[in-house]
């Protein structure tokens, strides 16, 4: 199996480790960068245990730990300072505007300046408008000041050291590529691969595998790469072939080596992560304009993203900030109107708010479209409605969060097909099957007396509920209702001051749907094993420092139960009939995840084939998305053959799962406990964890339960199995 390459925070690290070494005049500052923190998101981890006196961890102050880069780089020494985020950058300005880019030639003569300023930048992490700001553009123009940014198809030691060669410099990283891995080979994937133009700063130049010349060529930098390069696979699925230029050093820019690139395409697009108005696209599109105005067949598309602070909510986020699609629409709409020979007109930058359909000028509207029920996993055939996000009778855009649907594994919220006036025909506590027409979205706004209904026992409500397959409860309560306790009920009757309420959200519901599902059709029995851990402990820190990844107990639980599936298939099967079982092929393992009061089953696939260290990767992803609020795709929630619920707290003994159907098995991790123990004769401390497992017992014995659990704890404590499990 082909090695994968390592993530950028960790190819950042060790470019840095180099460079200490080459460098012995080199130092880094910054805010707690010093070991055992190594930064905030660990890209100086080691550095000062292996280079004591060299690195510092600065008090609070960027403006103060930016002059004293400035001071060690006159008197001669080189110097990379991190900020912690790039946001906070705005504290630098004055020392690199006044005082890093100054120095260079106001003395009379020339003066090295070797300084490099990292910059955490970028949304997409859940960070909120102060700590999620693309901020390049306001440093663009500075004499002296050059600036460089992270991308997967550029060498992180190569533009560190470009920089330092020709500081004084900024370097931005994209918090969004540390836990991205690189494109090595010149091979990005399938479809598409990639080539360096020019020195370890030049462009990568990303092209179809086929050398297919492109219909438009999509310049951005590395922050923005992988969005470009999702928007290229949705523009090559309309026939549209897309080339990408992503430079290593934004300014000051070279684009002579890409004209030849540049002059072949129907369009020149310019996408960036930053708002409109004095940006580094708007840079390049001008140096186009000079360089190419004769032989330019459309003006220049500039991309950016809306015109607003950056939310921490996901769902605000991605309408703010520029997304794949963003791109691949206004590139798609760009062309046709090229296409159709239409007159072209530099109008507005294009943002991500700009989402509705566009229909045809010569056709006319439809007068209703219809919201049919989209099949979410390969499980079930029919799911229940939880809630609508929307007032039956309102106005709803293209795109806005409509209804939640509860499957059998998760909760998930649909999306607006198309922007109408919402008439709901399935209402809230509704079973509704796959395919079928529960809402209709018109152009019109309804009559004023039939724009609320006033409950679900109307005939448009019984009509869908049959349809459905299952016929809506005669006097359940209307959507914008749902939420609230029955009148009838004493507890609602009670006042306030009697009791205190809250209702539960719609990740907790769908919770209790599924475990209420398992405990009705699943006869689980439970055991239980103690397993010691000091071994693999010391495997896992040592692993940990050697690789740059976080690799605990949960990482390891996962390898370990994926390396039974060889003997134990059947366990990770599940039940066509009552006397029929699916072996499955491959261990695809779901991870319980707690965030709030929500519970996530992510699946990590393949496991038995995948390293420990990139079962990490996906586990720290997974966490960042239960935390951000969720989201995670179908694709990410189906498919699991076996699950583990991770209780890894330190005051929990065991746990007892239940079994999420279909599957026929859930295992539990407890957490860590110190306990006293007898080895040889002498009383010793040792780390133990209790494993336990819950199984379906129509298909699983107590015999063989007890003897997986055996072989998922020799996997985790013989010496042998210890080495092919952290290998």
């Amino acid at each position: 199996m082909t090695p994968l390459a390592p993530r950028l925070a960790e190819s950042l690290n060790g470019a840095l480790h180099r460079l200490f070494a080459e460098r012995p005049g080199l130092h880094l500052l910054g805010e707690d960068v010093a070991d055992p923190y190594g930064g905030a998101f660990k890209v100086t981890k080691g550095l000062s245990d292996r280079h004591p006196g060299r690195v510092l961890s600065t008090p609070i102050s960027e403006n103060g730990l930016a002059g004293v880069a400035a001071g060690l780089a006159l008197a001669g020494d080189e110097v990379v300072a991190e900020v912690m985020f790039g946001d906070f950058a705005a504290l630098v300005f004055d020392p690199v505007l006044n005082l890093i880019s100054k120095s260079v030639t106001m003395y009379g003569r020339r003066l090295p300046m070797p300084v490099v300023l990292r910059c955490p930048v970028g949304g997409r992490r859940g960070y909120g408008p102060t700590h999620s700001q693309s901020v390049q553009k306001h440093f663009i123009g500075m004499p002296n000041l050059a600036l460089y940014e992270l991308s997967p198809f550029h060498d992180p030691y190569g533009l560190l050291a470009h920089a330092l060669d020709h500081g004084p410099a900024l370097l931005f990283e994209d918090k969004v590529l540390y836990t991205r891995r690189a494109y090595p080979d010149g091979v990005v994937d399938e479809h598409f691969r990639h080539s360096l133009v020019g020195d370890a700063s030049g462009w990568a130049h990303v092209t179809p595998v086929d050398g297919a010349a492109p219909d438009v060529v999509l310049i951005c930098p590395g922050g923005v790469a992988h969005r470009a390069l999702a928007a290229a696979h949705l523009l090559r699925d309309q026939g549209v072939t897309a080339h990408l230029l992503i430079p290593g050093r934004l300014y000051p820019v070279d684009i002579a080596p890409v004209l030849p690139v540049l002059e072949r395409p129907a369009l020149v697009a310019v996408a960036e992560e930053s708002t409109a108005g004095g940006t580094w696209g708007s840079d390049i599109a001008a140096l186009v304009y000079e360089r190419l105005w004769p032989r330019l067949r459309a003006p220049v598309l500039r991309l950016s993203s809306a015109d607003s602070i950056i939310p921490a909510a996901r769902h605000l986020e991605d309408r703010v900030l520029l997304g794949e699609r963003h791109i691949a629409e206004a590139v798609a709409e760009r062309l046709g109107t090229i296409a159709t020979g239409a007159a072209v007109v530099a109008g507005p930058v294009v943002t991500p708010v700009a989402e509705s359909v566009v229909e045809p000028v010569d056709a006319a509207p439809p007068l209703a479209v219809p919201f049919v029920v989209p099949k979410l996993n390969n499980n079930d055939t029919h799911y229940l409605v939880t809630c609508w996000l929307a007032e039956d009778g309102a106005r709803v855009e293209a795109g806005a969060p409509l209804v939640e649907l509860e499957t059998s594994k998760a909760v998930e919220e649909i999306e607006a097909p198309a922007a109408g006036y919402l008439r709901i025909s399935a209402d809230a506590g509704t079973e509704v099957e796959v395919g079928a027409v529960i809402a209709e979205l018109h152009e019109l706004a309804p009559p004023a007396h039939t724009a609320a209904r006033s409950g679900a026992g109307g005939e448009a409500a019984t009509t869908a509920g049959s349809g459905a397959g299952s016929a809506a409860p005669a006097q359940a309560a209307p959507a914008a209702e749902a939420s609230q306790p029955a009148q009838s009920s004493p507890a609602a009757q009670s006042s306030p001051a009697d009791r205190r309420t809250y209702v539960l959200d719609r990740v907790q519901r769908g919770t209790a749907a599924v475990v209420t599902r398992a405990h009705k059709e699943v006869p689980a029995a439970f055991t239980a094993v103690e397993v010691g851990v000091d071994a693999l402990l010391d495997r896992l820190r040592l692993l940990s420092e050697e690789s740059g990844a976080e690799v605990g107990v949960p990482e390891a639980v996962v390898k370990a139960v994926a390396a039974a599936h060889d003997r134990f298939a059947h366990l990770f099967g599940s039940l066509v009939d009552d006397r029929t079982v699916a072996v499955s092929e491959a261990p695809h393992v779901a991870v319980t995840i707690d965030a709030g009061r929500g519970l996530y089953t992510p699946v990590i696939r393949d496991c038995a084939s995948r390293s420990i260290t990139d079962i990490a990767d996906d586990l720290m992803d997974f966490r960042m998305k239960a935390w951000r609020g969720g989201d995670f795709t179908t694709s990410e929630l189906d498919g699991g053959t076996i699950t583990i619920s991770i209780n890894t707290e330190a005051d929990v003994v065991f746990v007892q799962p239940i079994v999420m159907w279909p599957q026929l098995c859930m295992l539990s991790v407890g957490g860590l406990r110190r306990q006293l123990a007898l080895h040889d004769g002498v009383l010793a401390t040792t780390t133990v964890v209790v494993l336990g497992l819950a199984y379906d017992h129509r298909v699983v014995n107590g015999a063989e339960a007890v003897a997986f659990l055996r072989a998922v704890a020799d996997n985790l404590r013989e010496p042998d199995r210890l080495d092919q499990l952290v290998a």
